[in-house]
């Protein structure tokens, strides 16, 4: 370490700092205006960086500098053909389908790119006319990154500018405020949030195609910025531009501290700061939510009076529910010996039954308490590394690992519910996320003890279990008790005033309910029953790898529970069985098995805004209206 290393560090952070504000500023626009919280905003960043390549690569006389701007402006007309075509449709939606219709589109989007290219890593040219390095205190710095470090002020001084200064920029400061009113006054909403969206797709384009001299395009940058970009945009506060240049500015300059510090030992203690930098972000993000929960610069966001369809009261099973249950029951009971000539249907059902009870768990805190997380899987994870921690470490039983890896679980959402039921909204949902990276990171550097990124092997079930059948046994009597579990506590005293907390806090509360503790003791008993199907998810495989907590495994559970329906409480495992059976079958038919799946969820979002289960919930209420009418 030395000042002259610690001058270069601070100079890269810089130019860090000015990609990633382009992007979490498109990204902050665009959730400032029309609410959508766009996961596909990602999506446009890497089909920047491809066609900026297409455009040098096989238009020679074109040229880097023309070659950036194209990029751009044809990222931002894909912004408007999906603004007009799809999401102009959901605007009224809840927000949570909103976010299921990008993360569809990320699907689509990701396998048109691999579909035009291919999977390989494509390294761009170099800058012309920057090709070289300047030297710094007797460092040679990139002559590129410091053009870069000049891009994200002039973008940040333009768009104030467009902001402050004209008639358009003063109708989305106040569609930030108060999009309602905004229409009311006569502004053409339609209008005004395409123009948002295209700008905004816009900068996330211009973005990417600025990033091609610096890495390859490749099909993993998509969900690697768009975490990125959230956290910019959470901590500066949703919605503020100067928010997110200053947020994008402290994050990425943290980040290029703990590169320059490396190793350092700290009373006999070495410890190895350049590994915060996978986490160092949400760390920051955490620490701001709890502190300043509506970011540095950020408001408390107006409600939105285009309030979504009313939610019907949820009714105890009826006679045709029963009769279903009872008919599923029996067939699963017989489905070993009935597909003896298949054993890869049993490994199948196996885990749609640990999805749904995952799925269950976060519907749990989902629905009835409306709390929105997007860190479950980190419950999922602790109860999986538990449960082969006990067995391999500690040398005990299954049957024990089963009985400890929900109460690991149960301890995590503990501590993590005690900071995020003070939020609500996105900021919960962020934080959850927060805490959910912290944990991944610890589980996948901790070589010693969870094995790190190889995770763990050899965690097997007891003998009795060693074969597959007595397993499915074994797993569906715990999936079934558990769901039966969760159902009979939302029809118990807690489940009715957890609801009543969710639909009217104030309400709630004047008359002598602690919302608060009953979210938070929901959390509990959500991330206890997650750490069930972590275990048993562990057994069934015979390891568990760091890959159980990633965001990519809550995301997966946030889309069951809206698959099927968030309004119904069979809606999680009609959810979870659709998409996890879908998912396997198409990803073994096709190599394009992503853009089919999230052609099929962005059908089913469109055809059915409720879920599936809520779809039918509907017929059934409709056809016994019908019925009582003609009585």
């Amino acid at each position: 370490m030395n000042f002259s290393g610690f001058v270069v560090q601070l100079l890269n952070g810089l130019a860090g700092a000015s990609s990633l504000f382009l992007v979490a500023a498109g990204l902050s626009l665009i959730f400032g205006v029309t609410r959508i919280v766009n996961f596909a905003h990602g999506s446009f960043y890497m089909v920047g960086v491809y066609i900026a390549y297409a455009l040098v690569d096989r238009l020679d006389w074109l040229g880097f500098w023309f070659a950036v701007p194209i990029a751009a402006l044809t990222v931002g007309v894909l912004g408007v053909i999906v603004e007009m075509t799809l999401l102009r449709r959901i605007y009224r939606a809840p927000e949570l389908f909103q976010l299921l219709a990008t993360f569809a589109l990320v699907l689509v989007i990701k396998d048109g790119v691999l579909w035009l290219f291919g999977p390989e890593e494509l390294l761009g040219p170099r800058a012309p006319g920057m090709t070289g390095s300047v030297e710094i205190l007797g460092r040679q710095f990139p002559a590129y990154d410091l053009f870069l470090i000049v891009v994200g002020p002039i973008v940040l001084g333009l768009l104030w500018a467009l902001l402050t200064r004209t008639r358009w920029g003063t109708l989305v400061r106040a569609a930030t405020q108060d999009r309602e009113m905004v229409g009311a006054l006569g502004v053409n909403q339609a209008w005004l949030f395409t123009a948002v969206f295209a700008l905004g797709a816009m900068l996330a384009g211009l973005g990417g195609a600025l990033q091609l001299p610096r890495e390859p395009a490749n099909l993993e940058m998509d969900l690697h910025i768009i975490g990125s970009a959230f956290v910019v945009v959470v901590v500066g506060g949703m919605g503020s531009i100067p928010g997110a240049f200053v947020a994008a500015l402290l994050i990425s300059e943290i980040k290029a501290i703990c590169i320059w510090l490396g190793l350092v030992n700290v009373f006999g203690i070495e410890i190895s700061f350049s590994k915060l930098t996978l986490v160092a972000e949400f760390v920051v993000m955490a620490i701001v939510l709890v502190v300043r929960p509506w970011g540095l610069m950020g408001k408390q966001q107006a409600a939105s009076r285009a309030m979504g369809e009313a939610e019907m009261p949820i009714r105890p099973a009826d006679k045709l529910f029963l009769t279903g249950v009872a008919v599923l029951a029996l067939a699963l009971l017989v489905l070993p010996p009935a597909s003896s000539g298949s054993p890869y249907v049993v490994v199948l059902v196996i885990d749609l039954l640990i999805a749904a009870l995952f799925a269950a768990s976060l519907h749990f805190i989902m629905g009835p308490a409306g709390m929105h997380s997007f860190g479950h899987a980190a419950y999922f994870g602790l109860g999986a590394y538990a449960a082969a921690l006990v067995v391999r470490k500690l040398g005990l039983s299954m049957e024990m690992a089963l009985v400890l890896a929900p109460v690991v679980a149960a301890i995590g959402a503990l501590i993590v519910g005690w900071f995020s039921v003070r939020l609500s909204g996105v900021y919960l949902a962020m934080l959850t996320l927060a805490f959910a990276q912290i944990v991944w990171a610890g589980v996948y550097q901790w070589d010693d003890f969870t094995g790190g990124s190889n995770g763990m092997t050899g965690v097997w079930p007891a003998e009795w279990l060693s074969d597959k059948t007595a397993y499915y046994y074994l797993t569906l009597v715990l999936v079934a008790a558990s769901l039966w579990a969760l159902r009979r506590m939302l029809f118990s005293p807690f489940g009715y005033a957890l609801r009543a907390g969710r639909d009217s806090f104030l309400r709630a509360d004047a008359i002598g309910l602690d919302v608060k503790a009953m979210q938070w003791v929901a959390f509990v008993i959500a991330g206890a029953f997650a750490g069930v199907a972590g275990a048993l998810f562990a057994f069934s495989k015979g390891c568990i790898s760091p890959e159980a907590l990633n965001v990519s495994r809550s995301v997966d559970g946030l889309v069951m529970v809206l698959l099927g329906g968030i309004q119904t409480l069979a809606g999680p495992v009609v959810g979870a069985v659709s998409y996890t059976w879908l998912h396997d079958v198409m990803a073994r038919s096709t190599e394009y098995w992503r853009a089919l799946l999230g052609a099929v969820i962005l059908i089913l979002v469109l055809l059915f805004p409720q879920g599936i289960a809520g779809f039918f919930r509907q017929l059934l209420d409709l056809r016994r209206v019908q019925t009582e009418v003609a009585r």
